[in-house]
């Protein structure tokens, strides 16, 4: 649109003083060139699907899931922070996953049949990651606890590229992935997890880790490139992907879990970072 218009520049105080005044200048309009982005609904509706991913911090300094001290201990009504974080987020995402297939995994224990450490196992132990809807990563989860023995130390990398092999596979708009990290403590890997992430941000994917326990997780705010992009080895990442939130903050005096306000703040980046993906790549939302 091309049209010269011209607007009074007046100021309030002199306009209040001086009958005389008529302006302080002119500012002349001569052109207005008006983009309009597509929003995550759009995209949505247009076909694109959200895979949700979780990976449980299995570390020995969680604590032994026997101990009522641990964080993987289980109240009688079968939940602690593990499962609240889990609950939570994932059933808000849940309802945009059209086959309620989820992989999970598991990092930092010791895994049957050999005893071998592990930074990247099947939290249902089985032949595949995938676990039926929520419940069904919390029934994997409750299973894990029985059978595998905490230990460490906390690497992020293997599950982080675990996922990213699946998001680098489907780069077309239709499918978009959400990792979800549940951790107590800091990265051991820091410098290869700032990595996998700085190669990540090319993908359509997204990272959400949240702190469980007391820990001092300001280490953690490095990975978010609210406050400028994450640089590793060189490079700089091509976007922001990481969303970091302390569970401890949505617990309310009386020892209940807000898990509206969790779910909204762990998930508060995931579309827009959706979106800017999509243009970044120049997809266009499909008509549905």
């Amino acid at each position: 649109m091309i049209e010269q218009t011209q607007f009074k520049v007046v100021h309030p105080e002199k306009a209040a003083k001086k009958k005389s005044y008529k302006d302080s200048g002119k500012v002349f309009l001569k052109l207005v060139d008006v983009k309009i982005e597509p929003s995550f609904i759009e995209y949505i509706q247009g076909g694109t699907m959200m895979n949700f991913s979780v990976a449980i911090d299995f570390t020995a300094s969680n604590g032994p899931p026997s101990h009522p001290q641990s964080l993987h201990y289980l109240s009688p009504d079968g939940a602690n922070q593990y499962t609240q974080a889990i609950q939570s987020v994932g059933e808000i995402i849940e309802p945009y996953d059209t086959d309620k297939q989820f992989p999970a995994l598991g990092f930092g224990a010791k895994v049957p049949p050999h005893g071998q450490v592990s930074f990247e196992f099947f939290l249902n132990l089985a032949q595949n990651p995938y676990c039926n809807g929520v419940q069904g990563i919390l029934q994997a989860y409750r299973t894990a606890l029985g059978q595998v023995n905490l230990y460490g130390p906390t690497n992020f990398t293997p599950v982080i590229n675990h996922v990213a092999q699946f998001a680098k596979a489907h780069q077309n708009g239709q499918q978009y992935f959400v990792l979800l990290i549940l951790t107590d403590g800091i990265i051991t890997d820091f410098e290869d997890t700032k990595a996998a992430i700085v190669s990540a941000s090319e993908l359509p994917m997204s990272i959400i880790i949240v702190g469980v326990g007391d820990e001092d997780f300001s280490a953690m705010e490095a990975l978010d490139s609210d406050q400028g992009m994450l640089r590793a080895q060189g490079r700089v990442a091509a976007r922001d992907i990481v969303q970091f939130v302390e569970m401890r903050k949505f617990k309310f005096a009386n020892g209940a879990w807000d898990r509206e306000g969790l779910a909204k703040e762990v998930l508060a980046e995931v579309p827009t970072q959706v979106v800017k993906w999509m243009l970044m790549r120049g997809i266009k939302p499909l008509k549905s």
